[in-house]
């Protein structure tokens, strides 16, 4: 696949884990995310063997302080040749203009992507936390705070993919983790969805870690995938 939809979580404890995955595919069949964990582990170091071996990396790190700190380390996410970077929503528009106006400066531009309600969350959840709009408002508030800014898009579950594919037009990007394969377990996941369906309802790119990582053939996992994706 010249433009692969699959985005890898390398959701591992250690770089050489994720590196041993990474000699396992190839660039065509996936995208990779290195998310805080295994940042934590690898640092820049991680992103850049990876970008090396061909592979387009998402840096999910969900930036998330005042104006002036966010816009400093998107800069520096975008020069560790970061495909794509996250930051949160909740930080509000002063602090999304200033990722967003950071990255439009840099000689190789990144995705910026804004973080909506995280998948592992429920009404529940929001209400517990003062919320009480529902999920689905509270998504498309932040939503279109992430297009105001000019992001490129917004991580959402597949849930809310319809509905924010017919506010926010062809051109925004949706990322959406909570990707199961049919039979998957959702671990943590509370709102989940199959790969194609979620392409299905607009979603543009599926980030989907265990169910491939954890596989007893990571690669096989991924290529079935790929097929299922493929223009019936």
């Amino acid at each position: 696949m010249s433009d692969p939809r699959v985005i890898v979580a390398l959701d591992f404890a250690s770089t050489d884990e994720a590196l041993g995955f990474a000699a396992i595919v190839e660039p065509a069949q996936c995208r990779l995310k290195v998310g805080m964990e295994l940042f934590s582990i690898g640092g820049p170091a991680i992103v850049g063997a990876l970008a090396e071996r061909g592979f387009d990396i998402f840096l999910d790190l969900k930036f998330h302080d005042i104006p002036n700190t966010v816009a400093r380390a998107c800069a520096v996410a975008a020069r560790m040749g970061a495909w794509m970077l996250n930051v949160h929503t909740l930080g509000g528009a002063d602090m999304l203009q200033a990722a967003r106006e950071a990255v439009d400066g840099c000689d190789q531009r990144p995705l910026l992507i804004g973080v909506t309600v995280l998948t592992s969350h429920a009404e529940r959840d929001l209400a517990g936390v003062g919320i009480h709009g529902g999920l689905m408002h509270e998504v498309d508030v932040l939503a279109a705070l992430a297009r105001a800014a000019a992001l490129d898009g917004v991580v959402c579950s597949p849930q809310e993919v319809t509905g924010l594919r017919k506010n926010m037009g062809a051109g925004f990007v949706l990322v959406t983790p909570g990707i199961r394969p049919t039979a998957a377990a959702k671990d943590d996941q509370a709102r989940t969805m199959a790969p194609r369906e979620a392409v299905k309802r607009g979603a543009d790119y599926l980030v989907i870690g265990r169910p491939i990582t954890r596989a007893a053939k990571p690669r096989d996992v991924l290529e079935a995938i790929n097929r299922d994706l493929e223009p019936h």
